[in-house]
């Protein structure tokens, strides 16, 4: 756009040069002509004057010059005047007012008698000086001159305006800006040509509209149940695979199955659209519960079977919650049910870190059978003792803990490197633990939750900041090194922390450019309205944003559209045997077609094998990160 407006004012500066050059032309023309003109009529007086003295000279033989001749002189404005016979000097005339600009002129009238004069006249150009009138119209011509040559650039500039809009409206489609490019319509001429960008940045915007809404359909018949609108059973095990690793699950919390005793046979007596409401009014009621629950997971197992699986929960509150999901179901009108005491029944099983995923179903289902053979709607737990004692702790000492950590700065600073496809680090995801009293490091899965439930997650977030800007950022062992920083919900509705967010980025500008962000698509997604002010305030001072989990739920990706997004992180259930899985390798394949022609990259999170990674490279996964290449680093 900066070259197109460069080559309009090239083109308006060459027509005014190109105006000035004429009218300079055509006045000078008009000099010339004035002053050859002027020299001719002095010339012709001069021959006038010499045809009078000839015929004065015959008929009077040069007498009585003074009579008449000085009005002639007077009339011509001469300044000298002598006229010689031989050596005798016949008359002279001398105004005695002396011009330096004269024109001498000899002429002779006789030869014969030697008779010639000398005449001296100011230079003819000077003969003519110009009046009131002369002045007044020389002014007005000038000034219809001007006015015509302004009416002509602003003409021209009005007419090259257009370009400038086509131009403006071809560098927002080349930087990817389509909804601005659709915004700025303007009045680009060639009408035609302006029309067309409008049709073709709107059917461009309906393709991508459909693109989504057709991603969101591959993804939702992969791994949403069509009749309840949940998760299905490929769903349930690709999240409890990312929860867990070959050493068992990653973090504590607890798997509840919910079963709808007799459903099937409940099928056969009442009509279909019963059956329908009742499931669509509990399934909404159970949502609506877990809406509370960071990371939930709620399923369809089989047709009368769902299940849920809340991680970072401690056994107490996985007990309320089974009592309130117990409370939920047993609100529901059960119309047409005969034992409706004897309809709801509900299996927990409470894991902890190194639980094996498969023991941990076979618990729930133990459970399940347990609370049934209690003959009432109720729920069982499978065993309460399985307890993670550091997870144990009461609210007050993980207050009291949090609270020590960070007045003492006993945040540590752990990286992750997550490399590209040549194997060159892009960037390091920075994560954190915290320091005890005895020394010990306290994993995030522990103190993550009760953090959340204390409120003090963005003074956490704000010191893994600073770590990172003061410590690893200025002693980085390459230039160029790049961290990761994950962002809470929390964190990024806190306007205190926003503002000291926007004024140390600021001061930092420098390190800026270095910096990602990280935040989770589940709550980018439910959250668009409220986090686009910060977020967009984090992309202008120039850190880039990264969407991670991606994957884990089934949402429209139509935020990357709206967000400006750099990096896109699948999540580990959605990496979790890629090789082996087509649903999983349809999804990515329809995310990355989705992210054509725009500069979002893919990486992966959770990568633990070769043959995932070599899946995902061909793919067209960007980088990775994973027990595969690295184990989280406590930073130096």
């Amino acid at each position: 756009m900066k070259l197109t407006q460069l080559l309009t004012k090239k083109l308006t500066g060459f027509w005014l040069l190109s105006l000035a050059a004429v009218a300079f032309i055509f006045m000078l023309t008009a000099l010339v002509s004035f002053i050859q003109l002027t020299y001719k009529f002095q010339q012709q007086q001069m021959k006038e004057l010499e045809e009078m003295l000839l015929q004065h000279q015959v008929r009077h033989e040069l007498r009585h010059l003074d009579i008449w001749l000085p009005q002639i002189l007077a009339a011509y404005d001469a300044q000298k005047f002598t006229l010689i016979r031989g050596e005798e000097t016949l008359y002279r005339f001398d105004r005695g007012n002396h011009d330096q600009s004269v024109v001498n002129y000899d002429r002779v009238l006789n030869e014969t008698l030697d008779l010639h004069f000398h005449v001296s006249l100011p230079q003819p150009f000077l003969l003519h000086n110009i009046s009131w009138h002369g002045s007044l119209v020389f002014l007005v011509g000038a000034l219809a001159v001007a006015l015509l040559v302004r009416r002509g650039y602003l003409w021209l500039a009005q007419q090259l305006q257009g370009i400038e809009d086509l131009a403006k409206r071809s560098h927002l489609i080349l930087s990817g800006d389509y909804d601005k490019a659709l915004a700025e319509t303007g009045h680009g001429r060639p009408r035609l040509i302006n029309r067309a960008l409008t049709q073709m940045l709107l059917e461009l915007d309906d393709a991508q509209k459909q693109r989504a809404r057709f991603d969101q359909f591959i993804r939702s018949n992969t791994f949403l149940d069509p009749e309840s609108g949940i998760g299905n059973r490929l769903f349930l095990k690709n999240r409890l695979d990312a929860l867990s690793n070959k050493d068992g699950m990653m973090a504590p919390g607890v798997l509840l199955l919910l079963e709808m005793e007799d459903l099937d046979l409940l099928q056969q007596e009442a009509d279909e659209f019963s059956i329908q409401e009742l499931l669509t009014q509990t399934i909404g009621g159970i949502s609506h519960l877990l809406d509370s629950q960071a990371n939930s997971i709620f399923s369809r197992r089989s047709y009368n079977q769902f299940a849920i699986v809340v991680p970072q929960i401690s056994l107490a509150d996985a007990e309320k919650l089974a009592a309130r999901l117990l409370k939920v179901c047993l609100s529901q009108p059960l119309e047409g049910v005969n034992n409706r005491d004897d309809f709801f029944h509900i299996g927990v099983a409470y894991f902890k870190v190194g639980d094996s995923k498969g023991q941990l179903i076979e618990e729930a289902e133990m459970a399940l059978r347990a609370a049934q053979f209690q003959g009432n709607s109720g729920w069982f737990m499978y065993d309460k003792g399985a307890v993670d004692e550091e997870f144990a702790r009461g609210s007050v000492r993980w207050r009291s803990f949090l609270e020590y950590a960070l007045v003492n700065k006993r945040v540590v600073a752990f990286t992750q490197a997550v490399l590209d496809s040549d194997g060159k680090e892009h960037h390091s995801e920075v994560s954190c633990r915290l320091r005890d009293s005895s020394d010990n490091l306290v994993r995030a899965t522990l103190f993550l939750p009760m953090a959340i439930k204390c409120g003090l997650i963005p003074q956490i977030e704000r010191q893994v900041i600073e770590a990172v800007l003061f410590d690893l950022l200025p002693y980085s062992s390459e230039d160029k090194g790049k961290y990761s920083i994950n962002l809470s919900l929390d964190t990024l509705t806190s306007r205190a922390l926003i503002r000291w967010l926007q004024t140390t980025l600021l001061e930092y500008r420098h390190l800026t450019p270095r910096l990602i962000f990280e935040i989770n698509e589940d709550i980018l997604v439910n959250n668009l309205a409220k986090l686009k002010a910060p977020l967009d305030m984090i992309a202008k001072m120039g850190a880039s944003l990264c969407v991670d989990r991606v994957g884990q739920q089934v949402v429209s990706t139509q935020y990357i559209q709206s967000c400006r997004v750099d990096l896109i992180k699948l999540h580990r259930s959605i990496v979790r045997q890629i090789h082996l899985r087509q649903e999983n390798q349809l999804f990515v394949r329809s995310l990355i077609g989705g992210l054509y022609r725009t500069e979002v990259q893919v990486f992966a999170d959770g990568v633990e094998s070769l043959e995932e990674w070599q899946t995902l490279k061909i793919l067209g996964v960007s980088a990775g990160q994973g027990s595969f290449f690295s184990d989280p680093l406590e930073a130096a």
